[in-house]
């Protein structure tokens, strides 16, 4: 299928330019005039419109969702085992699938095409991500040992179930080093490498964990799973709040993925990360929204504002994390993280994932400098087209893959039954 989205505007060196993007079969084959003999099966006119990466989502639980304002303004165990925890077992895999598609719905609105998801529903948040059009990589978050086998063999069982879907990647994901026995890690550690796949752990989030695990263990969370060899694997990292200079150089050495979440970090009271420094240690840097049960949102667009300026801010340097290389977490970064080659930029021969906001609003003008624009005015309201993989999933802000009459319907039934 040949798409091509005419007059849209791009960065030309340190100006702007109105060009035009060709797309064969998902992927971007001319940025320019097309050639003449380019036959387009369909045409999107972006006048007065800004072609961005679409955006990655590194770390998420996209059937929380549904827990969404459920639990708030707590400290982060009880919010965890108190608030959400007793919630989440009250959940079905069918109500994880309606949470994990209104997840995409609000992706998709907000210009973001791909996400890791850890999750505790196997296969939901893979349907919903092929329904709607969607890139995933999917994991299934792993507790024990005691009934680790289970989710183990839940997890094999939806990776062959899904293995053929192309857009769809999975990864083996030890939840954390408080909910799973050495024992245990090191049988996930060894099952990735028998498979062939990358780790999704949530790593050093909180005072607690890091505290416990230097009384437990006499070293840091991150010296302790790299004493178990986890980091042989190709390895992403969630959070990392709570680091020590040794802990960045670890994560540095073994090229191990850090997915920030700065405001689920902020909002459940466990801190910065130090993102400036892990960036000059080398580290892949990459973002993450966690959960809509954590955040509340699921909005890109509001993630990149808090990283750049957080970081600013605490690093006492207005030149930290500037706005172009806070837009490489949020697009190229996350894509290399989760596996994905050639996404995250608007380039000949990459994927075709893009997003067109409208320019044409307040906030937008003047139109100066396209990574200022993106990163300290756009709120995500802009956004009127989403493309994925070559494919229009949302054009002049109406979803096209997603009902969202009956999603809506579906997810207020849930809460009814949640809460009462």
């Amino acid at each position: 299928m040949n798409l091509l989205i005419k007059n849209v505007i791009l960065p030309d060196g340190d100006k702007l330019k109105t060009t035009d993007i060709a797309v064969t079969d998902g992927i971007i084959v001319k940025i320019g005039c097309a050639d003449e003999n380019f036959k387009a099966d369909e045409i999107i006119e972006g006048n007065n419109r800004l072609a961005i990466p679409a955006f990655v989502n590194a770390h998420t639980h996209m059937y929380m969702s549904a827990l969404r304002n459920a639990a708030d303004d707590l400290p982060f165990m009880e919010w965890l085992f108190n608030g959400v925890m007793p919630k989440e077992d009250r959940l079905n895999g069918e109500q994880a699938y309606w949470g994990s598609l209104l997840s995409c719905a609000e992706m998709i609105k907000r210009g973001c095409a791909t996400f890791c998801d850890m999750h505790l529903f196997p296969g939901n948040s893979a349907k919903a991500a092929a329904e709607c059009g969607m890139r995933a990589v999917v994991s299934r978050g792993l507790v024990g040992s005691d009934g680790g086998q289970k989710r183990l063999d839940d997890q094999f069982a939806e990776i062959e179930e899904w293995k053929h879907e192309k857009n769809i990647k999975f990864m083996l994901a030890p939840h954390a080093i408080y909910t799973c026995d050495k024992e245990y890690l090191l049988k996930i550690s060894s099952e990735a490498k028998r498979l062939g796949l990358g780790l999704n752990i949530h790593l050093s989030e909180s005072k607690a964990e890091f505290n416990d695990c230097m009384r437990d263990n006499g070293c840091t969370p991150t010296e302790y799973v790299a004493s178990l060899g986890l980091f042989e694997n190709k390895t992403l990292a969630a959070h990392c709040v709570q680091l020590t200079e040794n802990d960045i150089s670890l994560l540095a050495k073994y090229g191990v993925s850090v997915a920030s979440n700065p405001k689920s970090n902020l909002k459940l009271g466990n801190g910065i990360a130090p993102i400036y420094q892990l960036d000059q240690a080398g580290v892949n840097v990459c973002i993450g929204t966690d959960s809509a049960a954590s955040n509340n949102s699921l909005n890109m667009f509001s993630e990149l504002n808090y990283m750049t300026l957080l970081h600013k801010g605490t690093n006492y340097d207005s030149t930290a994390i500037p706005a172009k290389k806070a837009l490489d977490f949020a697009t190229v970064n996350g894509a290399k993280a989760l596996g994905f080659e050639k996404l995250g930029k608007i380039e000949e021969g990459w994927a075709a994932d893009i997003a067109l906001l409208d320019t044409d609003v307040p906030q937008m003008m003047p139109l100066r400098n396209y990574y200022a624009a993106i990163c300290y005015c756009c709120d995500g309201s802009e956004t009127d087209t989403l493309i994925i993989d070559g494919k229009v999933v949302m054009k002049n802000k109406e979803l096209l893959t997603i009902d969202t009459e009956r999603l809506y319907y579906e997810i207020n039934k849930i809460v009814d039954f949640l809460d009462n």
